[in-house]
């Protein structure tokens, strides 16, 4: 039994759009306000994101070209820097990357499920014992995954039919949602009013007003006497993580259509319709809300993007736009996006431990297709760890420590593109990375930059995630003596 190509370009595109958009775009931007304190410095961040992950994309191109096989960035690494590498990437990927993510979605889907059905809400316990209890949020994200892992592990046919519709019903909702914000904006002159003081801080003005608890839950204390610089390092850490996932589609390589051309194209696709609708939702916040206003304000409008409730911008805004239907609305939004979002990375991480098991870096029977040519038994691992992380609550957690792996990892990837060159001059690369060497090799700087901030400026985003990838390396000596 073998993989089946049968993913085409626009498959392949609404895989790295619809892993991307999960529900960050409707939360992070309250952070990076409070870090930037000017609408104009909230749009630049998330265009400073985009832009590097599209250099970033654009370098992925000639890998993808070069090396089209199951197992995408793991292979890129195994085959730059050798297997050590390359496991290292695939045990973070297993333990918390891919699985932390597939937990945090789905507890997003969960909770958010739960304003249209309160029966689904964190307040209700289902099981209880000693200090360890399970509520019907966790329960009813593990059903999620359950169903999401039973249906891929029916092929990928039916698995790409679920990412078309529901990432191609999110994307028209977001531009639906952000072109009704821009709207309202227009005919109640707050567009203008923001674009006319697009680079004045409405934010830091409230700081007095906040007690020394608010400023430090609000992480204004942390950020007294940062460089500029470090201060748009620290606060893209959001924004880069709702752009993550884009990669995706390269460990589906062995069922993707012609991957050396279909890859590179719906990589530079998906991020640069991600990163366009992430600049229109955002204008769109700032259309509606001021940057900055009282966390102890009784509306949406008077909180303002900064310090709109659990930093939930997006239903602040539809709450601003809609009234009181504007919180379900955004409900239903974000259900229908954490749901088409998981169902991408669900299919495409599980043939990422496809490719180790296959190299005797993995369970053995993770290197096995069921008769409907999917990995079946990688996935349901994956679903199993990731449920287990459901039921412990320390996704976000974890999530937050591996930020700095993630981008230490794809700097690494980018560098095998100048060895690969090197290593294997002759090779044949139907696409070359666009700008090379230059674009690649500002995106290793522009990321090493982020680096070193959050390591100096965010050591609890930095330190964690370098231990976790540490702890594979014991691990990988256990799988190569028994290979």
């Amino acid at each position: 039994m073998s993989f089946k190509r049968e993913l085409g370009l626009f498959d392949s595109t609404m895989i790295v759009a619809g892993s991307m958009i999960g529900s960050g775009v409707f939360l992070v931007s309250a952070d990076i306000a409070r870090s930037v304190g000017s609408p104009g410095m909230l749009l630049v961040v998330w265009l400073v994101t985009g832009l590097l992950t599209m250099i970033a994309a654009l370098s992925y191109g000639e890998l993808a070209g070069l090396l089209p096989h199951a197992g995408g960035q793991y292979v890129y690494l195994r085959e730059a820097f050798g297997p050590l590498a390359g496991f290292l990437y695939g045990w973070t990927l297993f333990t918390v990357i891919q699985t932390g993510t597939i937990a945090a979605v789905a507890m997003a889907f969960a909770k958010y499920t739960s304003a249209v059905f309160p029966g689904v809400g964190e307040t209700h316990i289902l099981i209880s014992a000693g200090g360890f209890s399970i509520n019907a949020a966790q329960a009813f994200a593990i059903l999620s995954i359950i169903a999401l892992t039973a249906l891929n592990a029916r092929g990928v046919s039916l698995g790409k039919l679920v990412q078309n519709t529901f990432t191609t019903t999110k994307i028209v909702s977001v531009v639906a949602l952000a072109t009704a914000g821009i709207v309202y904006g227009l005919s109640n002159g707050t567009l203008a009013s923001a674009l006319g003081s697009l680079w004045t801080d409405g934010v830091s003005s409230a700081v007095p007003m906040l007690t020394p608890d608010q400023q430090t839950s609000y992480g204004f204390a942390s950020r007294y006497g940062m460089p500029f610089l470090a201060i748009v390092a620290v606060s893209m850490v959001g924004s880069v993580f709702s752009s993550d996932a884009w990669n995706n589609i390269t460990f589906a390589a062995s069922e993707v259509k012609s991957p050396e051309r279909t890859i590179p194209r719906a990589l530079i696709m998906g991020v640069a319709l991600v990163t366009a609708l992430y600049l229109l939702t955002n204008l769109a916040y700032i259309s509606v809300m001021p940057i900055g206003g009282s966390p102890d304000a009784p509306t949406s409008l008077g909180r303002g993007i900064a310090f709109a409730t659990n930093d939930r911008v997006g239903a602040a805004a539809a709450d601003v736009i809609f009234g009181p239907s504007g919180g379900l609305i955004m409900a239903v939004l974000i259900m229908i996006s954490t749901f088409g979002c998981n169902n991408g990375i669900i299919l495409s991480g599980s043939r990422a431990y496809y490719a180790m098991a296959n190299d005797g870096m993995f369970f053995r029977k993770a290197a096995t297709l069921n008769r409907n040519g999917a990995p079946a038994a990688s996935l349901w691992m994956q679903a199993v760890w990731a449920s287990a992380l459901c039921l412990s609550g320390k996704y976000g957690d974890l999530l937050d420590y591996v930020v700095f792996a993630v981008l230490i990892f794809y700097v690494l990837t980018i560098l095998g593109i100048f060895r690969l060159r090197t290593t294997r001059p002759d090779a044949p690369r139907p696409i070359k990375a666009v700008g090379y060497p230059v674009l690649p090799a500002l995106y290793i700087v522009l990321a090493l930059t982020i680096c070193v901030c959050l390591l100096i400026y965010k050591p609890n985003y930095s330190w964690p995630g370098l231990l976790i990838v540490a702890s594979g390396v014991p691990v990988y000596m256990v799988w190569r003596s028994r290979r």
